[in-house]
């Protein structure tokens, strides 16, 4: 039997090996994200198209599997980087997203959409840094976490230090502006505190102390607060809903049980705005129907179930565990405040959904997204130290 080796709290032996139902886990996982890949470059060309007939469509889905092909490669390399190497990766990967939002906001080098400065352009190519902190900064909190465990126990001060790290990316993004991805990410160093066993109430001190500045935010944003008028008209006077609301509600309730067919959709056509990326799963319920949408959902709970399977190889406590929980975490709950979008179930804002929605940013990230979780997932993670899994206090 192979040499023991203990690293508080953990115990394995050195020739510890995975069950071979584990191989299939991880298959399976990768089947359900294929299968999710498959139907969103479906949905991008029957999405795409125009009420008069053109090329567009034809243009919109090779590009996205130009973004599938170049993603789907960079995903591959990832999962097969050793899980320990991603501590070494942690600080230089943040600050270049820091540097990257930075540069975005700097005139002649970010390119300004719809009054948002967002992207930056490499030759025919445009991507979000916004999108690279949806790694990033998950990957940054839980190495501060890991290592100040290995020093102390659970301190208010370092929970200030840890939201430091988000509100440093956060402010950033914020400034584009785009503020459901600012607090998208900023969720995501929550449930990485919390996965690592955060005690509860930290949490509503941090509330506490930020909320004049999320007061200030919506003061200074006027447009916000209409968002949230319209999303309460949306119940109580269903004619002043937003009109993206109306037509996303109109969309899906078109389809019925079974759907008008694929690529026979009418709403597509100049009525849904932006059917192909953030309102995409609306095109989906009107084409194929409401079996067409549990069928999305399916597949996002076979994808998490297995998820949560090969997460639970990795050994408890450890930064291999607390972040391939967060990535898959934020995975699922992305396309879940996407569907919640949609079906009106929270105010508007522009989230797409991973492997289906069109783009190239968005796509790349959930796929990379996923080669870390393979990588962290592949072999028995290195136990050099530990965060702190004790329950909730």
């Amino acid at each position: 039997m192979g040499r023991v080796e203990s690293f508080s709290p953990i115990t394995i032996t050195a020739s510890q090996k995975f069950p071979a139902g584990e191989d299939v886990a991880t298959g399976l996982f990768i089947t359900c994200a294929g299968m999710l890949l498959a139907l969103g470059l479906l949905m991008v060309y029957s999405s795409s198209m125009t009420s008069v007939p053109s090329q567009e469509e034809q243009t919109f889905l090779i590009r996205q599997m130009m973004f599938l092909l170049l993603s789907g490669l960079a995903g591959i390399a990832v999962s097969r980087i050793p899980g320990a190497f991603w501590k070494l990766l942690a600080p230089i990967l943040y600050f270049t997203t820091l540097s990257l939002l930075v540069l975005v906001l700097m005139p002649g080098i970010g390119r300004s959409v719809n009054g948002a400065q967002r992207w930056i352009r490499l030759g025919p190519l445009s991507f979000q840094p916004s999108e690279t902190a949806k790694l990033t900064l998950p990957l940054a909190v839980c190495m501060a976490i890991f290592r100040q465990r290995l020093r102390t126990r659970w301190q208010a001060n370092n929970l200030f230090a840890y939201a430091g790290l988000a509100l440093l990316p956060m402010g950033l993004i914020v400034i584009e502006p785009d503020l459901g991805t600012a607090l998208f990410v900023g969720l995501a160093a929550i449930v990485a505190l919390w996965l690592s066993g955060c005690p509860a109430r930290y949490f509503l001190r941090i509330g506490i102390a930020a909320s004049p500045l999320g007061l200030m935010v919506f003061a200074l944003r006027p447009y916000q607060i209409a968002r949230l008028r319209g999303f309460i008209d949306t119940w109580t006077h269903p004619e002043a809903a937003p009109y993206q609301i109306q037509q996303s509600l109109t969309t899906l309730g078109v389809g019925g049980t079974y759907g008008v067919g694929l690529g026979r959709g009418w709403q597509k056509l100049s009525f849904l705005p932006e059917a192909n990326t953030d309102f995409v799963v609306a095109v989906i319920g009107e084409e194929l129907g409401l079996m067409g949408t549990l069928t999305i959902v399916g597949l996002w709970m076979g994808l998490y179930l297995c998820g949560l399977r090969l997460v639970r190889r990795v050994p408890e406590a450890t930064f291999e565990r607390t972040l391939s929980m967060t990535l898959l975490t934020m995975l699922v709950l992305q396309a879940a405040i996407n569907m919640a979008v949609i079906t009106a179930l929270v105010p508007p804002k522009g989230i797409s959904h991973p492997f289906i929605s069109y783009g190239g940013s968005n796509l790349g990230m959930s796929i990379l997204c996923l080669g870390v979780i393979v990588s962290l997932t592949r072999a028995p993670a290195s136990l050099q130290g530990t965060c702190s899994a004790s329950p909730h206090q």
